[in-house]
């Protein structure tokens, strides 16, 4: 796997390289593991500061090779940090590991982007859990965000709590929920009682909730839930009522779809497929001031 995705990068990486660039950045690919870790950091003083922008087949190519993993919105620097990562020699674990921990000790937080990026390439990837979950726990968003979004290294590697984290992390930080990866396959039944709970300190204090956290609750609705998605119903706002609408209508819950049947102008629209999850993907949230 680890090949492909390193001529992939190196691929969207020529379409935006100067000559000049492009001949730093492959002698240093190639170069003793010390000399490209040295790279790794001096990236910026030689590489100019412009954001990637992978062409439709090219986005496609790199979710076949790793579903779930997005360089969509990347500086140029970012992504050739993660290429020159995809370099280092892994045969030996102990001198590969030992290089990855080192920039971990010494990253500032550009370079940490990089490397919590870079963790779906990395060798050994148990080895990275540890770095991983702290991540989740960074007062730094753009840390954060390069451990959730775009990234499926949490989905195959976090514990049921650790996931949780990361997803209410989320949450609470209007980051767009959508592009955490299995957000839906790894929704459990811990994570939709908090969320419950959570919103109802929202709406209490008169604040939105973002639809999408609905998203996770259509495989446990239950008797109390199904009480979240009468009070979403009969919401003044329209995404609110669109999200019960979604969530009953993918319930195996049958007081769901009955709930849902009494309310026949959103039981046709979502039927038809007129309404989607994908409709209510946001990336501007602002859940912390009133009603929308």
């Amino acid at each position: 796997m680890y090949e492909p995705i390193k001529s992939l990068l190196w691929e969207i990486l020529t379409t935006h390289l100067t000559t000049a660039e492009s001949e730093w950045l492959e002698k240093q690919g190639v170069a003793h593991p010390l000399e490209l870790m040295t790279a790794f950091v001096a990236a910026p003083r030689f590489l100019s500061k412009r954001f990637v922008q992978p062409s439709p087949e090219q986005a496609a190519e790199l979710d076949n090779l790793i579903e779930g993993f997005s360089v969509e919105g990347w500086s140029f620097v970012r992504l050739s940090r993660v290429w020159l990562l995809s370099c280092l020699d892994a045969s030996n674990q102990e001198a590969y590991c030992r290089h990855i921990e080192t920039l971990f000790d010494t990253a500032e937080m550009n370079e940490l982007v990089a490397l919590y990026s870079a963790l779906p390439l990395l060798a050994y990837p148990e080895q990275w859990l540890f770095r991983a979950t702290d991540a989740v726990r960074s007062n730094m968003g753009v840390v954060y965000e390069a451990i959730a979004l775009g990234n499926p290294y949490p989905y195959h590697h976090f514990s049921e709590l650790a996931w949780n984290q990361l997803v209410l992390k989320g949450i609470f930080n209007d980051k767009p929920l959508h592009l955490i990866y299995g957000l839906e396959e790894r929704s459990n039944e811990k994570l939709v009682l908090t969320l419950s709970d959570f919103a109802h300190e929202r709406w209490a204090a008169g604040r939105w909730v973002a639809p999408q956290v609905w998203r996770l609750t259509s495989k446990f609705l239950n008797e109390t839930l199904l009480e979240d998605m009468k009070h979403l119903f009969q919401s003044d706002v329209e995404y609110d009522q669109q999200a019960a609408a979604l969530a009953c209508f993918h319930s195996n819950y049958e007081p769901a779809l009955q709930l849902l049947a009494s309310y026949p102008h959103l039981e046709k629209v979502v039927n038809n497929h007129h309404i989607t999850w994908t409709n209510l993907e946001f990336s501007d949230l602002n859940t912390y001031v009133s009603k929308p």
